[in-house]
């Protein structure tokens, strides 16, 4: 891993997201603009993305390893939730649902993806793209149960199996298991849109932060979870893969994206179902930008240990 890589995309990011802000201060960028950039990050260039990083050769060895951050995931999200029970149970249950979904359920899909891909390289992606598996199933069943009722079965199956991201992520792995490439004119159209990836998901995590007054963002109770969400859980990751024996990338990937901020449907669903919207949404602009320096810090301790 190369540091300066490292602090150059970090850098590249945190630049792109204070466009977003501009952009959305300026007015450039209206809600219904932030809608359409949420669509079109979600249902486009991620997959595409996603699709992208499975496009290399399958060896036994890498496919013990998918298999490997697979399992690790599942004991993650496990732990992540017992964590999130103990550490927020002094809280009333309208503000514990939110910081015990928001334990689980992070950012690593819209921020981790373009940060796996920046500083590990697109083996990195696709580790990460495996890491969203089991975390896009909680979010959609267990996850919900933190606001509401659970959907009925049906649902529930429907919403996992036809979100895009995971369609793109499975389609990749039958693909990278055949050994079948895609035709040359879809591969480059595949590889054009992912490009555009990292661009707009650093845009749109900006119009996210530009959402929040600044002056109210720095709430105890928000700055405790970052502590739990950027501290804690990647340690338990690190601890994990070590005990795991993984090798050097597959920890970096997965403490890097264990380490990611809150996810934003965490105020999106806390607005929904009646919750502390506001708590819900300082949680996820504090988090976001502590992870700007929490990031390269587990990036170090893993290349230090690696």
């Amino acid at each position: 891993m190369s540091f300066s890589g490292m602090y150059n995309t970090q850098g590249m990011l945190f630049l792109l997201m204070l466009l977003g802000l501009l952009l959305k201060k300026l007015h450039r960028i209206t809600r219904e603009g932030e809608a359409f950039l949420t669509d079109l990050v979600l249902y486009v260039t991620l997959p595409a993305s996603i699709l992208k990083s499975f496009q290399m050769e399958l060896t036994g060895e890498l496919l013990r390893s998918c298999l490997k951050v697979l399992i690790l995931t599942v004991a993650l999200l496990a732990a992540s939730f017992l964590a999130g029970k103990l550490a927020f149970r002094f809280l009333p249950r309208e503000k514990r649902k939110i910081m015990e979904y928001a334990s689980v359920v992070s950012n690593a899909g819209i921020l981790g993806n373009p940060v796996a891909e920046g500083i590990f390289g697109s083996q990195g992606l696709m580790y990460a793209s495996i890491y969203t598996i089991p975390l896009r199933l909680y979010m959609w069943s267990f996850g919900l149960m933190c606001f509401t009722k659970a959907p009925d079965a049906k649902t529930l199956l429907k919403k996992t199996c036809t979100h895009p991201c995971m369609l793109a992520a499975v389609l990749g792995l039958i693909l990278m298991s055949l050994r079948i490439s895609l035709p040359e004119v879809l591969e480059k159209t595949v590889r054009s849109v992912a490009g555009a990836n990292t661009c707009l998901s650093m845009l749109l995590v900006g119009t996210i932060l530009a959402s929040v007054p600044l002056k109210s963002i720095a709430d105890g109770k928000a700055l405790y979870y970052s502590g739990v969400r950027l501290l804690l859980l990647p340690f338990l990751a690190l601890l994990l893969c070590r005990v795991a024996d993984c090798d050097s990338l597959v920890t970096g990937v997965m403490v890097t994206l264990t380490g990611m901020p809150a996810g934003s449907t965490t105020a999106v669903l806390a607005q929904k179902y009646g919750c502390d919207a506001e708590l819900a949404a300082k949680c996820v602009v504090l988090s976001t930008m502590l992870s700007m320096a929490s990031v390269p810090f587990w990036c170090m301790i893993v290349s230090c240990m690696g």
